[in-house]
Formats: C-alpha cells, sequence, structure tokens
C-alpha cells in the first residue's frame, strides 16, 4: 500500500487505471464540507458544475478530493467513488459495457478539467473514469488528510478482478494468505489498488464497493472527532500490516477508512 503513496506533481499524468481522483456525491453539500472541514482540515473552492454544485477539497492550497451535491433525479450511492486514469475516457466506457458493466452518467465534459464517466462493474461497484485536461487529479499524496488507498470489496475477486484488467490493463498479483481471496491491481509494477473477495460478510445494504482509505496522523483521535461531528464508527482501530485503521461513515452515511501509518 504505501509503495503507491509517491507525491504527485499538479502535472504529472497519470498511467491508465491510476486512482487519480476522489469524488463524494452528498444531498447536504454545506454540511458535507463541514464535516471533512473539521475532520481533514479542508477548504473548499468551486469545481466543475455539470452534474450539479461541486466544489474541489484542498489541503495547503493543494487539490486533494471532491465532493458534489446528488441531483435529486439521480440514483447514485451516497459514497465515495474513485476515478481511475484513463488516456480516453470514451473508448474504456465502450470497453465497460463490452466486459459486462454498466456506464451511468456519461461520457461527458466536464469545464477545462478533463473528460468523465461514473460507471459500475458487473458485480455493481460504482468507480469514476477519467481524463485528464487542465485537471489531472490529486496533487497531494503522503500526507495526513489525503487520499492513501483504494480497496473493491466484492464476493469474489476471478471473475471481477478479470473485469478491471481487461478495461484498464492491470496486472494482477493474487495476494498469499490463508482464508484470503484477494488480489493487488499493479500499474506498471507497482500497487495502485486492490480487490477482496469477502463473500457473505459484504453489508446488505451496500452490496460490492469500493473503499477509499483516507492518512491520518492519529487513527484514533479521528475516528473519535468523526463521531462527535455526526459520524458512526463502523470498524475501531486496529492493526494491520500497512498500519492503524479504522472504518467510519460520514453523517450522511458515505464509508471511507482511515490509515494512520507507521512511521
Amino acid at each position: 500500500m504505501t509503495e503507491a503513496r509517491e507525491s504527485a506533481g499538479p502535472y504529472a499524468r497519470r498511467a491508465p487505471g491510476t486512482p487519480c481522483w476522489v469524488s463524494l456525491m452528498a444531498h447536504g453539500l454545506a454540511a458535507t464540507e463541514e464535516f471533512y472541514e473539521a475532520l481533514f482540515g479542508w477548504e473548499f473552492r468551486p469545481g466543475p458544475q455539470q452534474l450539479g454544485p461541486y466544489v474541489r477539497a484542498l489541503l495547503d492550497g493543494h487539490e486533494v478530493a471532491g465532493i458534489g451535491q446528488l441531483p435529486p433525479d439521480r440514483r447514485l450511492p451516497i459514497a465515495w467513488t474513485p476515478y481511475l486514469a484513463t488516456d480516453d475516457v470514451d473508448q474504456t466506457a465502450d470497453a465497460v459495457r463490452l466486459c459486462g458493466g454498466t456506464v451511468a452518467v456519461g461520457p461527458l465534459d466536464a469545464a477545462e478539467a478533463g473528460r468523465m464517466a461514473i460507471a459500475s462493474d458487473p458485480s455493481g461497484a460504482v468507480f469514476g473514469i477519467w481524463q485528464g485536461a487542465a485537471h489531472l487529479g490529486t496533487t497531494l499524496s503522503g500526507v495526513p488528510g489525503t487520499p492513501a488507498w483504494n480497496e473493491l470489496l466484492t464476493f469474489e475477486t476471478a471473475s471481477v478482478a478479470k473485469f478491471y484488467e481487461t478495461v484498464f490493463g492491470y496486472e494482477e498479483e493474487p495476494v498469499v494468505s490463508a482464508g484470503s481471496d484477494s488480489v493487488t491491481l499493479h500499474v506498471g509494477g507497482r500497487p495502485v489498488a486492490a480487490i477482496h473477495g469477502v463473500g457473505h460478510e459484504l453489508p446488505r445494504d451496500r452490496g460490492p464497493h469500493w473503499l477509499t482509505y483516507f492518512e491520518v496522523a492519529d487513527a484514533d483521535r479521528t475516528l473519535r472527532q468523526a463521531a462527535e461531528l455526526g459520524g458512526r464508527v463502523l470498524k475501531p482501530a486496529h492493526d494491520s500490516e500497512h498500519g492503524l485503521v479504522g472504518t467510519v461513515a460520514d453523517p450522511e452515511g458515505a464509508v471511507f477508512s482511515v490509515i494512520q501509518n507507521p512511521h
């Protein structure tokens, strides 16, 4: 996981398949901004409005994430969604459809920032596709308040990993662990995301979904703070091979994990 946390300059074009941005669609934009400002220290400025009101979250002047207001007529989940880089969003959207996925939004231009689509894999997990122009993605990583990792929680890895491998050209590396059904996705030999098959442990109300991890300085303190701000702790902080990890839902129910890396 830590190998994927290299700092990306504002003009670094991401290799196809690399998670380059995370975006949240919520009902109450102002209240959502307040929650994440208090939790991660984010500031906000307006972004492209193609799907309605949208802001970009900044940390020390660097763009790290986006939050949009969910249009009443769109049945998108209230969830953090990773955007995967592509050199041609229209071609990638066609590949998604050919491989059994669904394209729910787009492809469409997001002003001068780039071109995007929102899709789901054959199991129903939602992800974004981003062809960057003026905006290539997150410009800061490796510090508290920035996206650190993305992983897909699904029923089983075999078929869905094949989908992502075919659409984005990932190299797969099975995780060798007793009783574990996990695959790490690599781009150019570097791990960029993971797929975990958890079978019936998937939440019934969510189904297969992508989970974003944000780096924090103190996982226990962040979880306590999230609860005080109106969120819910779903998994208390616990040790993992990559550091202390916990999972929370924000006040509207968007789920994300936090990771405190050992330094």
